[in-house]
């Protein structure tokens, strides 16, 4: 079953409060945007030509959110029956091991989503084939600020923007950038949530990354219910 979390920190307060806000705010967002569509489409014969492309971001921040999010709660399935073969001792060893590598790859993932959000952010991307040893010298050339999403309007009040972000120009749909930000941003917190869980792991507070007998719980509680009955 999936653990309850409770932060002991102020930073872990913080980040728990964005966290769940957000992935509440996300899916009244879909929810919202999809129902005002399909009564257009069907009431009215028409419908917000930015609609699709609207959910479809908010979405991908919902995965995006939603994989810290599982990481925290241990809800990420995973295969324990050789594990399981260990004595205690040992499976805290392969849990802190496996903790090690899942920090890794968050940071790999993390470089990768900088250095591709970068481009579109008129922001330098690192140096270094695996891991960031420092940042590119950026050239005006280089500058990305400009590319724009396909169906999104500009709103009026992120005009000031332009004049950081595309020399001044105007905008006639939003930037890049701006939906592009969950990937830094996102792996980021993943990165944080994978840290958090090997520290409750070393600390003996938590004893793998995995959902733990999840399917055994659930035979268990199909078959209370049959009992009940």
């Amino acid at each position: 079953m999936a653990q309850s979390y409770e932060p002991k920190t102020t930073l872990g307060r913080i980040v728990n409060e964005l966290e769940e806000t957000v992935i509440a705010l996300l899916l009244a967002g879909m929810t919202i945007i999809t129902f005002i569509n399909v009564i257009l489409r069907y009431g009215y014969n028409t419908g917000l030509i930015w609609g699709l492309e609207m959910v479809t971001f908010l979405f991908a921040w919902l995965v995006l959110f939603g994989v810290s999010y599982a990481v925290k709660t241990t809800s990420h399935l995973g295969v324990d029956a050789l594990i399981n073969l260990f004595s205690m001792p040992v499976r805290r060893v392969i849990a802190l091991v496996a903790a090690a590598i899942c920090i890794a790859y968050a940071v790999l993932l993390l470089k990768g989503s900088w250095d591709y959000w970068a481009n579109f952010a008129n922001l330098p991307q690192t140096t270094g084939s695996v891991l960031p040893t420092g940042f590119e010298e950026m050239k005006r050339s280089s500058y990305r600020g400009w590319y724009e999403v396909i169906d999104i309007p500009f709103p009026e009040w992120l005009r000031w923007i332009e004049p950081i972000m595309n020399e001044g120009e105007h905008y006639e749909k939003i930037p890049r950038f701006i939906p592009y930000a969950i990937l830094p941003f996102g792996m980021a917190l993943l990165l944080f949530r994978f840290i958090q869980a090997g520290v409750r792991i070393w600390t003996g507070e938590a004893e793998s990354l995995i959902v733990s007998h999840e399917a055994e719980d659930d035979v268990d509680a199909v078959a209370h219910m049959n009992r009940e009955e």
